[in-house]
């Protein structure tokens, strides 16, 4: 009925077999593109039945690019992820100066702030960045210092994930931690990274990693561990420069399940 010109799909591919499923009759009617990214490697050859089925695969991290262009080099195109400069931006020193009062209270404003946006999900290891951070605050306070705070925008009960409240009353960290648990606008995120002064991102399988692009955005550094397609963002491939704090993989997992065999975990 619709007559389209292009499907064109995003995201993992199991949420699309329903539609590689019947790609003979889809392709009567219009070609499949696909935005793609995928997590790590070893190339998983378990997909090459969906990338035969896509006329044109764009990857927007450069790791899957070099994976999926080595077997489909006539269809696979590298298109880097992009935001609008109005979307996210850096702020002033005054304009971050009022929003760390607001955001935090003026007993806070001169702190130092740390800043993690993700899902609550195991593999996003919240419950590993409350554990360091219990390391951190214990460092500073050897040193009689106490002016820092974990700022988490996050929901601290999903279920996807750890109980993060639980984990910060065990640990003793009520004090220097932040949930931010409504859902906001774009303009209220990008003053979240504007009153950080650095935003971390310490997940064990990553394809891309938006808190820390928007963080670069707004000019703020980012701790990033080397894996998936947030290796690019943590390390200029130019010149091999850190933009923040660039974290080495001192181990790796081979995991999987029925519907992803194998795929490693950094």
């Amino acid at each position: 009925i619709e007559k389209p010109d292009l499907i064109f799909i995003f995201t993992d591919p199991r949420f699309f077999e329903w539609l590689f499923a019947m790609e003979d009759e889809l392709h009567q009617v219009c070609p499949v593109v696909w935005w793609h990214v995928w997590d790590n490697y070893p190339y998983p050859d378990y997909n090459s039945t969906f990338y035969e089925a896509t006329d044109t695969i764009n990857c927007h991290s450069y790791m899957t690019y070099e994976m999926v262009h080595e077997h489909f080099p006539e269809k696979t195109n590298f298109i880097p992820h992009a935001l609008p400069e109005s979307l996210f931006y850096e702020m002033n020193f005054q304009q971050k100066l009022m929003s760390r009062m607001q955001v935090l209270g003026p007993q806070n404003k001169d702190d130092f702030i740390l800043f993690w946006m993700n899902r609550n999900a195991r593999r996003k290891r919240p419950a590993d960045l409350l554990a360091a951070w219990q390391i951190f605050i214990e460092k500073i306070k050897a040193e009689g210092k106490s002016d820092a705070k974990l700022l988490l925008h996050t929901d601290p009960h999903d279920l996807e994930g750890p109980n993060l409240t639980a984990i910060a009353h065990r640990f003793g960290l009520n004090d220097s931690i932040v949930f931010s648990t409504d859902r906001i606008s774009f303009e209220k995120i990008n003053t979240l990274h504007n009153i950080a002064d650095c935003t971390i991102n310490i997940s064990y399988a990553e394809g891309f990693g938006l808190s820390t692009l928007e963080a670069m955005q707004t000019g703020t550094p980012i701790i990033a561990a080397k894996t998936g397609g947030q290796t690019r963002q943590v390390v200029d491939h130019r010149d091999g420069s850190h933009n923040g704090v660039a974290l080495d993989i001192d181990f790796k997992t081979l995991v999987g399940s029925q519907q992803v065999p194998y795929i490693y975990e950094d």
